[in-house]
């Protein structure tokens, strides 16, 4: 379903170009309003139904609700077509299920500049009704009493014929004309007086009081003698409602009618005292039969029972379908089912919208590759998109518009969001653009306020949003935060770069207050502060501060999660100029190796290190973690120069790299050095797991398994999850040597500790694990293939050199001495600078094969120990196979 767009096709002197004003989706509400309608229909047909019980709960109200420029009033617009007629339904609704019942929508808009009253109101509906041929005696009377005393000289016909109403005028002054009529001539009084409705009032109230015969059809109207004894203001309209509610109550079957009020622009009758909105919710009250939708920006908050006494009627028990959950549980059961957010669009709905907006002999104008930029920057917000339509007729006037000229925020979202707010609403908004997500004391630190109550009433507004299962429950809507970020709002109180500045510390403060307080180790929040943390840092060039213990406390887990924020908002091609900048790199080189070649990590570490701006500790944990990669990439002099460096800085991660210095001693061969550096580690180096590494090539597996036992368990103690997930990969590797059977059980235990982490070479071995517990069965040829492949990606030779081991323990124990020597040939390669060459010697001791030269490892029980152990484990595996 689509208009003109007027306004496109007056920015263009292209006649051949087509605007139309898309509409597309919206179901969900749609079937929103099907549903209340099929409950209020049901319910009004109740025979227990009483129009004039004022004390039953209302349930005739739908809201929906959502940020400026989310498609709320156009939505209204469609609504009304739709209801008025099946043909103007949008092809995508489905029709109502209803039972065959005359809707009459009637469509208000109360925004501010169309001026509208609740005069206006009230004479829309009840012109509405016009349509019924029919007038409303109870209603004509009390509303012709009222408009002849606060309007004097300026009769109602008169009024509606030049003002707004004058097309929904015809039939009404007539219909009121006749209802004093007839009201007359019941009460016998003179035709010439019956025109005046003072004296037509005054005679029907002593009637009605007197209970006459001859007004006995007004009487049923229980409270229509008090109305018309009432003084005629505008309070006293808003009561008459109910006399219009009780007019359409006795209409004959044939008659009946239920109106749908649609009241659009809601927000606009906001203000502090809920003067004007105080007379909407008494019409909506006094009006049970009616359905109201009403769309504006906000929830409706009628059903809090705060508002107790600025408004009439209020909390769950009265609006059980407006409460929130809470409430209305304890209420009614039936809380907030009525409040409906209206969303975003989504991606598809986006390319949509602007693949119909702009056509050419029936193609659109806007190109996809456009749209695709457009709907990513939208968030799917379609004022956005209607900006977006603008920009591009614009551009086009003097070049072909490109994908880049669509990717910054509008101006025009900042003045639509903020100008409905207060000062100091305004203030938190901003404050909170600055953050992914945050909470109520998070948003008042960063907005540097000493209470949370502004930050209370912004959590109202449809632009934030809320998830309430995340670590911080509330985000601004993703455009509206570019939007206030990017763009200048023009308004009085603006930020200044300074303003900007200081709200950026308060928040990198105030994350790091809740680090630094939660009352145990907790890596959700660690990871989740960093993150913020860090783009604060960087983009807006703060000192680290909390951010460097934040680092190693990340660091020591060993799980690699990403850290690293999105790239700045302004990208630049200045690359690493604070330290925030070179924290940000380390970070994410250190989870990135999981992922990426281990040369693209020591690359990144250098050119961290090259900048010299991280501090001396952090400086250290660059130059640790470079060694560990040169190491694996099989760089040795480099991994031990970077590794003797950190070990004698003595700094947090001293232990460390003596284990480091302990591995490259083994990884040489010279066994017995290792063992007795590892002697020295001690917990913080991770002993045990460094002596499991040190026993199993000896062949000595139960005491290796025994080693790595003992790391899991000390693992365990510190709550080190990463620690832990290698100590039991590493006890599944040695177990699939020796018992396949338990081998499972070790492997699917270091599977589940895995579970969760970023360990990519741990997760290497637990695989290499699996196929060793295979070996002498078919198929671990093929499998080892694959491995092969994910290892080189990874660019992790050392490992590669461990699952060329497992393949020649599986081809020792099928006697395959070819593939055993293809084997070999591919080991020497791997092994070419002599690390890990004793592993070569390791598979002719499992083959039973003589040295082709003199060993060069230095084993710590003598070779023939080492060689009769490795033998067994083949022949044990052989007779594991045959039974």
């Amino acid at each position: 379903m689509a208009g003109r767009d007027l306004r496109a096709l007056f920015s263009t002197n292209d006649h051949t170009l087509a605007a139309a004003e898309a509409f597309t989706n919206r179901q969900l509400q749609w079937q929103t309003v099907g549903a209340a309608l099929a409950e209020h229909l049901e319910h009004i047909s109740d025979t227990g139904f009483d129009v004039q019980d004022l004390e039953a709960p209302r349930d005739n109200v739908v809201n929906l609700y959502g940020i400026g420029g989310i498609g709320k009033t156009t939505f209204s617009r469609v609504l009304e077509a739709a209801l008025t007629s099946s043909e103007n339904r949008p092809a995508q609704w489905g029709e109502l299920a209803l039972p065959h019942t005359r809707l009459l929508p009637v469509r208000i808009d109360l925004a501010r500049s169309g001026g509208t009253d609740f005069e206006r109101i009230i004479l829309s509906i009840r012109l509405a009704l016009a349509g019924l041929g029919r007038p409303l005696p109870a209603f004509d009377i009390a509303l012709r009493r009222y408009w002849d005393a606060t309007h004097p000289g300026e009769p109602l016909d008169e009024y509606l014929r030049r003002g707004r109403l004058a097309k929904l005028a015809k039939g009404l002054p007539q219909q009121m004309q006749s209802a004093l009529g007839e009201v007359a001539g019941a009460l016998a009084l003179p035709g010439l007086v019956g025109a005046a409705a003072g004296q037509v009032t005054t005679t029907l109230v002593r009637a009605l009081r007197e209970r006459r015969q001859t007004v006995k059809a007004l009487a049923g109207c229980h409270r229509l003698a008090d109305l018309l004894e009432a003084d005629p203001d505008i309070d006293t309209l808003s009561y008459y409602a109910h006399l219009l509610a009780w007019e359409l109550s006795q209409l004959p079957k044939k008659k009946q009618v239920v109106p749908v009020i649609l009241l659009d622009t809601f927000e606009d009758i906001a203000d502090p005292r809920r003067d004007f909105e105080r007379l909407i919710q008494r019409l909506v009250w006094l009006m049970p039969t009616a359905l109201f939708v009403i769309t504006g920006r906000n929830r409706l908050p009628w059903g809090d029972a705060a508002l107790n006494g600025q408004l009439d009627y209020t909390g769950p028990t009265s609006w059980p379908g407006l409460a929130d959950h809470a409430a209305a549980r304890t209420a009614t059961g039936s809380g907030g089912r009525r409040q409906l957010l209206i969303g975003d669009f989504s991606p598809e709905d986006c390319g949509t919208y602007l693949a119909r907006r702009l056509t050419r002999d029936d193609e659109p104008l806007i190109s996809e590759d456009i749209r695709d930029v457009i709907t990513r920057s939208s968030h799917g917000l379609p004022l956005h998109l209607d900006l977006a339509v603008m920009r591009f007729l614009e551009i086009r006037r003097t070049r072909t518009p490109e994908p880049g000229d669509f990717t910054h925020p509008f101006p025009a979202l900042v003045a639509r969001t903020l100008s409905d707010l207060p000062s100091e609403e305004r203030h938190v908004a901003r404050a909170v653009s600055l953050l992914d997500a945050f909470d109520e004391t998070l948003a008042a630190r960063a907005a540097g306020l000493p209470h949370q109550a502004p930050v209370r009433r912004l959590l109202e507004r449809p632009f934030v949003r809320e998830d309430a299962f995340a670590l911080w429950p509330f985000h601004l809507h993703g455009v509206i935060r570019a939007a206030i970020r990017s763009a200048d709002d023009q308004t009085d109180d603006r930020w200044t770069p300074t303003d900007w500045q200081q709200a950026a510390q308060r928040a990198l403060t105030a994350l790091g207050e809740q680090w630094t307080s939660q009352p145990g180790p907790g890596r959700a929040l660690l990871v989740a502060c960093l993150r913020q943390g860090l783009r604060l840092a960087r983009d807006h060039h703060l000192d680290l501060g909390w951010l460097t213990e934040a680092a190693w406390a990340y660091v020591a887990d060993f799980v690699w999660e990403p850290v690293a924020p999105p790239a700045a908002d302004e990208p630049t091609d200045a690359g690493i100029q604070t330290a925030a900048d070179a924290l940000v790199e380390l970070l994410s080189a250190l989870a990135r190796r999981q992922r990426e070649h281990r040369a693209r990590t020591a690359e990144r570490l250098t050119a961290v290190l090259e900048t010299g701006l991280l501090p001396g500790d952090l400086t250290e944990m660059a130059l640790y973690y470079r060694a560990k990669a040169d190491r694996d990439l099989g760089h040795t002099a480099a991994s031990r120069d970077g590794m003797q460096r950190v070990a004698e800085a003595g700094g947090r991660l001293a232990p460390d790299a003596r284990r480091g210095l302990v591995h490259l001693a083994r990884m040489a061969g010279d066994f017995p050095t290792a063992l007795d550096a590892a002697q020295a580690l001690g917990e913080e180096g991770r002993q045990h797991r460094v002596l499991g590494d040190i026993w199993w090539p000896q062949g000595d597996l139960p005491r290796a398994a025994a080693a790595y036992e003992a790391a899991r368990a000390q693992a365990e103690e510190h709550s080190l999850a990463g620690e832990r997930a290698i100590a039991q990969a590493q006890r599944a590797f040695v177990a699939a040597f020796t018992d396949p059977a338990q081998a499972d059980d070790e492997i699917t235990l270091a599977r589940q500790l895995l579970d969760g982490l970023d360990l990519r070479a741990t997760a290497l071995t637990i695989e290499i694990a699996a196929l060793l517990r295979d070996a002498g069965t078919t198929g671990v040829e093929d499998r080892a293939q694959v491995l092969r492949t994910e290892i080189d990606i990874a660019g992790l030779p050392t490992v590669q050199t461990t699952l060329e081991l497992a393949l020649a323990f599986h081809h020792a124990v099928l006697d395959a001495h070819d593939d055993l020597a293809a084997t070999l040939s591919r080991l020497g390669d791997l092994t070419r600078n002599g690390d890990y060459a004793y592993y070569n010697e390791l598979i002719h001791f499992m083959a039973g094969l003589p040295l082709p030269g003199p060993a060069a490892t230095r084993w710590i029980s003598g070779e023939q120990a080492v060689r009769d152990r490795w033998h067994r484990l083949v022949h044990d595996r052989r007779s594991h196979l045959s039974r």
